[in-house]
């Protein structure tokens, strides 16, 4: 874990060095990926079930036993405790509401030339959802990634996730059920991208693939960009917290280690002004470590890739933060509507010492599919607005035309664009 002040020399090389330190996998992935994709392009399901063997360590009987019948989503859902199902329901009733709130309105302006403008709204047909099924199991990634198509008016959701061993994992089934998912397909990795992305005989083409994966997961996006849409290339997660001397060193530590137990490469920080609290932090966390199930995931996440900063007062702290562009921030201080107002870039925000990122990964409402590595100074997190698209459209009479047309024949004249000033110009004479 690094140790950082902005009152010592050195410290901007320090913290440059932090923000560029590598925390992907170093190993290339693009031409086995590339692989896969051309595999399943060409062989469809006989590839699926070739590949699903090889990387998960089961074998399908056919390419019919790779879709999750009805029957054995029910199954799944009666086999989960009654408990974790209300807590599923608590989540996807508080995610549906936060998202159906954000669906946007159509627009129609008129204008004093005599045109008629507007907007249109309208959902994606077909939706591919990668659900993570490697070092842990992420019911609430099915939540926060079915529900805002379902609010969006998508009609056909497809979703895939791995199966090592050919085993399903009753709780995710069970989130897809709630969140309205029927399509479900034990298929992952790479292959499953491209079966999602270009068909195969069992499954159709979809337009968008959303969803976080691993390396070849986030590969394969990359190389079907264009092919469908994509939400982002998503990276090992991270979390920023601010903090003041008013907050309690031991929750702390919980926080930045429900981030650091994600896997090794993910990134847990705090800022703070107090070298008080950034001493009893870094004591909390290092009695912590030892503690967690996943002690040997946290630890290392900590020690390559966590760090406390010591700064002088907010205004550097909000600065760092906008250099920082975390995937999720908290800011654990008395009052931090204000801090909040200065910080432009972050990619969800958590506000108040009783606040912890944690509550928004499952039932807070807004989504947990969030712009990592930096990214949320340009990205944003995943919403409705993923699933929809805008159509623009323009009405115009003859006394419109007649208005606009002379400018725009002008124009496309300039461009050498003649067949474009026709269209409108012949309309004029």
């Amino acid at each position: 874990m690094r140790r950082l002040s902005t009152a010592e020399a050195g410290f901007e090389a320090a913290f440059a060095a932090l923000l560029e330190t590598q925390r992907e996998t170093a190993a290339r992935v693009d031409d086995a990926v590339a692989d896969i994709i051309a595999r399943v392009r060409a062989g469809g399901d006989a590839a699926l079930l070739d590949l699903t063997a090889r990387f998960d360590r089961w074998t399908p009987r056919d390419p019919a036993a790779l879709r999750v019948s009805e029957a054995e989503i029910a199954a799944a859902r009666d086999a989960c405790a009654p408990a974790l199902l209300e807590a599923l329901d608590v989540a996807a009733r508080r995610i549906e509401a936060f998202h159906r709130a954000q669906l946007p309105a159509d627009l129609t302006v008129g204008d004093a030339a005599g045109l008629t403008l507007g907007l249109r709204w309208t959902p994606l047909d077909a939706v591919g959802i990668y659900v993570p099924g490697g070092k842990a199991a992420y019911p609430s990634s099915v939540l926060m990634n079915a529900i805002p198509a379902k609010v969006a008016g998508v009609s056909r959701i497809a979703m895939v996730v791995p199966t090592p061993e050919g085993a399903d994992n009753p709780l995710v089934l069970a989130a897809a059920a709630r969140a309205g998912v029927r399509e479900i397909w034990r298929i992952g990795g790479a292959q499953a991208v491209a079966a999602l992305a270009y068909g195969t005989a069992s499954i159709a083409p979809v337009d968008k693939i959303v969803g976080p994966g691993n390396a070849y997961v986030a590969e394969a996006k990359r190389q079907v960009f264009g092919r469908v849409g994509i939400d982002s290339i998503a990276g090992p997660s991270e979390v920023l917290i601010l903090a003041d001397e008013t907050a309690d060193p031991a929750l702390l530590a919980w926080d930045l280690m429900a981030q650091a137990e994600h896997d090794e490469a993910a990134q847990a920080l705090l800022i703070t002004p107090s070298a008080r609290l950034a001493d009893a932090v870094a004591g909390a966390v290092a009695a912590l470590i030892p503690t967690l199930p996943r002690a040997a995931i946290a630890g290392e996440s900590w020690r390559r890739h966590g760090a406390i900063i010591l700064v002088r007062d907010w205004a550097e702290a909000a600065a760092l933060t906008d250099r920082i562009a975390p995937e999720h921030l908290q800011i654990a201080t008395d009052d931090p509507a204000p801090l909040f107002a200065r910080i432009r870039h972050a990619g969800a925000a958590f506000l108040g010492r009783d606040c912890p990122e944690a509550l928004g990964d499952y039932v807070a409402g807004p989504n947990h599919v969030l712009p990592t590595g930096r990214t949320a100074r340009f990205a944003s997190g995943l919403s409705a607005y993923d699933f929809l698209k805008r159509t623009s459209w323009i009405a115009a009479g003859r006394e419109a035309l007649a208005a606009l047309g002379p400018a725009a024949v002008a124009l496309a004249e300039a461009e050498g664009l003649h067949a474009h000033a026709g269209s409108i110009a012949r309309r004029l004479a």
